[in-house]
């Protein structure tokens, strides 16, 4: 049933011309999967978490600047409420708080911080 109502909805938009199947910029077929954690953005969707200042410290003490980057990583969920599957870019913390509290609780909070829209 959730899949033919998927399957019209699709194809009212083939008759609005909205979706064109031979093009491959509106054809949902050639949606690009993202693979990689891109280096613009190291920012974790659902927990705001991002790259921290601190130093690097010798062994004669001397201490220089770096950056500490959160362990993020590219992830599918499936919402069962919507019927759906979203790709977040999440850090370790949040898929563990996925698995203890459920997706759908992890992005209620998310949104009420404001880290999703």
């Amino acid at each position: 049933e959730k899949h033919t109502h998927r399957r019209q909805s699709i194809e009212k938009l083939i008759e609005k011309g909205e979706i064109n199947l031979r093009n491959q910029k509106t054809n949902p077929l050639f949606a690009a999967p993202k693979k990689i954690v891109s280096a613009m953005a190291r920012v974790c969707d659902l927990t705001g978490k991002k790259a921290i200042v601190g130093n690097n410290v010798s062994f004669s003490n001397k201490k220089t600047k770096r950056k500490f980057n959160p362990n993020l990583q590219l992830k599918k969920f499936y919402i069962p409420e919507d019927d759906m599957w979203i790709t977040l870019k999440v850090s370790t913390s949040a898929i563990r708080n996925i698995n203890k509290k459920g997706i759908s609780a992890v992005l209620k909070e998310a949104v009420i911080k404001g880290h999703l829209k």
